[in-house]
């Protein structure tokens, strides 16, 4: 490497998303000295691109539903309540621009040296980093952390370059609201926006090659995501694979082509159609790092590249691509770096799809189950059924466990209704806990609360167990049910 200056430090963190941004500023205050470079989102995606903006979407759309609804609770709004294409943007770009700023000053205080800019390994944990101010770095870790995160994935088809297509990021500019959307993928991106949108008064039609939405659900889970969808003025297609894309001369409408040569045609394109790891400019290969075919930094249980000190931690590495997943990396990788042994093998990670109403999961589907050749019982109830859900008149969904019949251990769940993403961290403590299902069935939980309904649900289950001592039978019915 001639006469580079190059400067050593304790930690190189290479992507400022929630693993690598947390565990550089918890060695930097430990003492360390840390180095981290961001090529473009100070924060990661989830603040910049992703998680907080989407989100902020998603609640000025649940204010908006309401607002329409006011009066079936007895408020008298005065008039038909309508978007604001400029106080939406306001409203997005505020939380994004508190948070962004927020982290800047967590940076700074926290005593690293945190560089915008560009890097690209030179050798072994050694990278060359151009700054956004112009200048060259040459920097070597005793650790490195690559946490570079993914980018929206462009789907394989004709004329969708060409035709500039929204992803999942560039939708957020909310440059308008368009009359008319087409969403090319339903899965959890896709679902969520077309949800969104049709609430902000677009008319959206989301087009999904398989045959049904969210792949990964059990077909009735699914099924209900498609009424609601539909319920909310989406016009779902299933089976409905796209061939070719075009938009009409002078910024005209998108053309879709599908099967049996139909086209859909609309405003704008979304493509929801998945996201690649940020990996191909990085020189993996002079530092010795491993990929996968698809391009994802190859790690064992504890975080560990292919490279003696080098890590990979977050979506880049393969962990479920959410935010909570990349914290949890995080303190495996702060951990293993001060002497210890955490693995990422056996953790239960929920999640949420942000529609209205929600759909959280965990744990296994009732189809994983039976797939993995395990007994099972299933509980289902309406959401109809939970008290707190009538005095929200909020009544959409359905609720499902799956339960080991053997053990009686909870598998999974997926509830499908209002501020399920809440109640999910109940299921999960459960199962973290070992908890048979009739534990949480008898539990004594607040009433009227949404939580409630884990009493009705896990109640469906008839050959029950003995009641544990000390605790009364329920009626199948909750207190002022």
């Amino acid at each position: 490497m001639g006469e580079r200056n190059i400067e050593e430090v304790d930690l190189l963190v290479l992507g400022g998303g929630k693993a690598g941004k947390s565990l550089a500023i918890d060695r930097a205050r430990a003492g360390w000295n840390v180095v981290m470079v961001e090529r473009d989102k100070i924060g990661g995606t989830c603040i910049n691109v992703a998680c907080i903006p989407t989100k902020a979407l998603v609640g000025s759309a649940r204010t908006l539903i309401n607002a329409r609804r006011a009066a079936e609770f007895g408020v008298d709004v005065g008039g038909e309540p309508s978007i604001s294409l400029e106080r939406l943007r306001r409203h997005k770009e505020t939380v994004v621009g508190g948070m962004v700023a927020a982290h800047e000053k967590l940076f700074t205080d926290s005593g690293m040296d945190f560089v915008l800019g560009t890097a690209r390994f030179i050798a072994e944990r050694t990278v060359e980093i151009q700054t956004r101010t112009g200048r060259t770095r040459t920097v070597r870790g005793h650790d490195v952390v690559i946490n570079t995160g993914t980018v929206p994935a462009p789907p394989r088809l004709d004329g969708v370059v060409e035709a500039q297509v929204w992803n999942s990021e560039t939708i957020l500019h909310l440059e308008r609201l368009p009359d008319t959307m087409l969403v090319l993928g339903g899965g959890y991106v896709g679902c969520e926006f077309a949800s969104m949108f049709a609430t902000f008064g677009t008319r959206v039609t989301l087009l999904q090659a398989p045959g049904q939405l969210l792949p990964r659900e059990d077909p009735d889970i699914a099924h209900q995501v498609a009424e609601i969808l539909t319920g909310q003025g989406v016009d779902v297609r299933l089976g409905a694979r796209a061939q070719a894309v075009r938009r009409e001369p002078g910024h005209g409408d998108i053309v879709v082509t599908i099967a049996r040569d139909q086209v859909i045609r609309g405003q704008e394109l979304l493509a929801a159609t998945g996201r690649s790891p940020v990996t191909a400019d990085l020189g993996l290969d002079t530092a010795g790092v491993a990929v996968t075919d698809r391009g994802f930094v190859v790690v064992d249980e504890h975080l560990r590249t292919t490279a003696e000190h080098v890590w990979a931690a977050g979506d880049v590495a393969g962990s479920p691509q959410f935010t909570h997943a990349a914290w949890h990396d995080f303190r495996i990788l702060r951990t293993n770096l001060t002497g210890g042994h955490a693995v990422t093998t056996g953790r239960l990670v929920p999640y949420t799809v942000f529609l209205t109403p929600e759909l959280a999961r965990v744990g296994l589907t009732e189809g994983e189950a039976r797939a993995q050749g395990r007994p099972v019982k299933v509980a289902k109830i309406p959401v109809a059924a939970i008290p707190r859900a009538k005095t929200l008149h909020n009544k959409v969904g359905t609720w499902k466990a799956v339960v080991d019949a053997d053990t009686d251990q909870i598998l999974g769940a997926a509830l499908l209704g209002h501020d399920s993403g809440e109640v999910i961290s109940t299921v999960q403590v459960a199962m973290l806990g070992g908890l048979p299902y009739y534990q949480v069935r008898d539990a004594v939980l607040t009433h009227p609360t949404m939580a409630e309904g884990l009493n009705l649900l896990f109640d469906t289950l008839h050959d029950q167990p003995p009641q544990p001592q000390g605790t009364a039978p329920l009626s199948g019915e909750s207190p002022g049910g």
